[in-house]
């Protein structure tokens, strides 16, 4: 048996990546895309061949215009296979704090994203769908922690 016949596939998992980003006031960046009814962090799926650090760096320059230094992992969580859609990895970044003046340079792609919003926590959580919601509120405490923070279905493993 040559190695490529004992070789079987290997499986795929989807997977995504945001940027938790701050303004001076401390308040959570979030985005309205056009393709859904509730609100995201800026981010997306990561494509193959890419890692979920490029994937977030792009995705936020694509969804509102601006090159940030993202590097920090904040957390990560896995999310079992849920109806149609198949097991994921979800990744949060640190996106860092915009000042006023970054602020002002975004830039939204009217195809993408209708508008965005800088809100503090509790409101924030109020437009995105509870499971995103959960992710950044463990990104927030691994943010105040100076730590990255593992979850699995919305479980956080400590």
């Amino acid at each position: 048996m040559t190695e490529s016949q004992h070789i079987r596939p290997l499986p795929c998992k989807r997977m995504a990546a945001g940027a938790l980003i701050l303004n001076t006031q401390h308040e959570i960046l979030i985005v309205k895309p056009t393709y859904r009814d509730d609100w995201l962090i800026p981010g997306g799926m990561i494509e193959e061949q890419e890692s979920p650090c490029a994937a977030c760096i792009r995705e936020v320059h694509e969804e509102i215009g601006l090159h940030l230094p993202i590097m920090h992992l904040l957390c990560v969580e896995y999310k079992s296979q849920d109806g149609n859609k198949s097991e994921s990895l979800q990744f949060i970044f640190d996106g860092g704090v915009l000042q006023p003046k970054d602020i002002r340079m975004i830039r939204l792609p009217a195809d993408e994203i209708a508008q965005y919003a800088f809100l503090p926590h509790e409101a924030a959580l109020e437009k995105v769908n509870h499971k995103l919601g959960r992710r950044i509120t463990v990104a927030l405490r691994a943010l105040e922690q100076h730590r990255t923070l593992y979850m699995e279905d919305g479980t956080i493993d400590q």
